[in-house]
């Protein structure tokens, strides 16, 4: 067994810089709901599964996919939300937000874009539109981790100045 090394990135909510991703009109975000819920695990699980670099430990994911989205759908009340990009109807994207200062990642899982829809910008729209809604909710910064040497961690997570720090966090791959 191998430790996966992760990166915690931060965000500046506070100096956030404006999205300049305009998305095509049949494009969307909103607000999951219950009703939701199945489409959206299977996006984010499709999202993971579909990432090579994850290979060696999707199962321990797939675990931590099933408390992220489980958080997001408690009952009323609840902090956390998922928010969804959509093509027309369909869920082609999503991320799960918690505005809660005290938790130590305000997104997990961070942008999820189903391959298919990859490459086109959508992910870093996902990214700002999740930030901006962290920073309405309250936050003055934001945090996630990544996998280290990841696509997320080398592509998305920079942008909107995220700065990386070395995360002890450290997940046993199999």
């Amino acid at each position: 067994m191998k430790p996966v090394r992760w990166l915690r990135f931060n965000w500046d909510l506070e100096r956030l810089p404006a999205s300049e991703i305009a998305l095509p009109a049949h494009y969307h975000f909103g607000s999951a709901t219950a009703a939701d819920e199945n489409e959206l695990r299977t996006v984010i699980t499709r999202s993971f599964a579909h990432d090579t670099s994850w290979g060696d430990a999707i199962h321990e994911v797939n675990g931590m996919i099933d408390a992220w989205l489980g958080k997001a759908f408690e009952p009323e009340g609840a902090a956390v939300r998922c928010l969804a990009l959509r093509h027309g109807l369909r869920i082609i994207g999503a991320a799960v937000l918690n505005p809660d200062s005290l938790v130590e990642d305000n997104l997990s899982p961070g942008p999820c874009v189903l391959m298919e829809y990859r490459n086109r910008g959508l992910g870093t729209a996902l990214l700002g539109e999740s930030l901006g809604q962290l920073r309405e909710g309250g936050l003055t910064r934001a945090s996630a981790r990544a996998k280290k040497d990841s696509p997320v961690a080398k592509f998305l997570y920079p942008k909107f100045n995220g700065t990386p720090t070395p995360d002890d966090t450290s997940l046993i791959a199999v």
